[in-house]
């Protein structure tokens, strides 16, 4: 059954020249029966010439879309070219190409629709700084008050997602800061959400487009986002059938 799950990794790259090499070439080294895509969104250091001069299979945004954008674009990519499986893994080195088995068993054995790997769970790894972590904490506490779903993780944008949810997130992805709305809105298509403990490491290189004004505003607009996407999407109802991919659409 394994065998037969085509499975794409999405990697979002915005000005990761200090890193992408390594991650691209670990990943085809670790993992070469998958396939992987880089998404380049717009960068302006060598991330762009660097995937051209090592023949890696990439997409090129010519403008930056942000990681919501940059990370749809590749599930356009993952359904239009027919994958099962599609996993978001991010392109600054911190997430562990040695834990994507464990990141697909769930969907595989037809236990979840979504799953993201979890530093938390285990508690082991980079757990990045504490007032990052309260942030996430308040965020958790947000998405389970408003969904009843409790995900401890829920701006770990190590993702893996099925052909269901590759249609949905193609049609529709939060584009600002996304993964914490992109969790409510799958949790609201009905869609069985799993967490997997993994490590991640810290930045291997380059440096992180959050600061801390951006913190702040992530905060602010992050949970606006969680209850705007919550009351838009209302209480969903219905069978799990209803949001399959419809017959003979390619």
């Amino acid at each position: 059954m394994e065998q037969k799950q085509r499975v794409l990794v999405i990697i979002p790259a915005y000005n990761e020249a200090e890193n992408i090499v390594r991650v691209v070439r670990h990943m085809m080294e670790q993992a070469p029966q998958y396939d992987y895509l880089v998404v380049n969104d717009g960068s302006t250091d060598d991330t762009l010439d660097l995937c051209r001069r090592e023949n890696f299979h990439y997409l090129d945004l010519s403008i930056n879309m942000g990681i919501g954008g940059a990370v749809q674009a590749g599930y356009v990519y993952a359904r239009k070219y027919g994958y099962d499986i599609a996993v978001q893994m991010d392109g600054d080195g911190q997430h562990d190409i040695a834990y994507l088995d464990r990141m697909l068993a769930p969907i595989l054995r037809g236990e979840a629709d979504v799953v993201i790997g979890s530093r938390f769970l285990e508690k082991e790894g980079f757990q990045s700084s504490a007032s990052r972590r309260m942030g996430i904490n308040i965020l958790s506490a947000l998405i389970w008050l408003t969904t009843g779903k409790h995900i401890m993780d829920v701006t770990s944008g190590y993702r893996a997602v099925n052909k269901m949810f590759i249609r949905i997130y193609s049609e529709d992805y939060p584009m600002d800061y996304p993964e914490p709305e992109a969790i409510v809105a799958a949790i609201m298509h009905l869609g069985r959400v799993k967490e997997v403990p993994v490590q991640m490491r810290a930045r291997e290189g380059g440096i992180s487009s959050i600061t801390f004004r951006k913190s702040i505003y992530y905060m602010i607009k992050v949970t606006l986002a969680i209850l705007i996407c919550r009351m838009g999407y209302g209480i969903r109802r219905g069978r799990r059938e209803d949001l399959q991919e419809p017959r003979g659409e390619e």
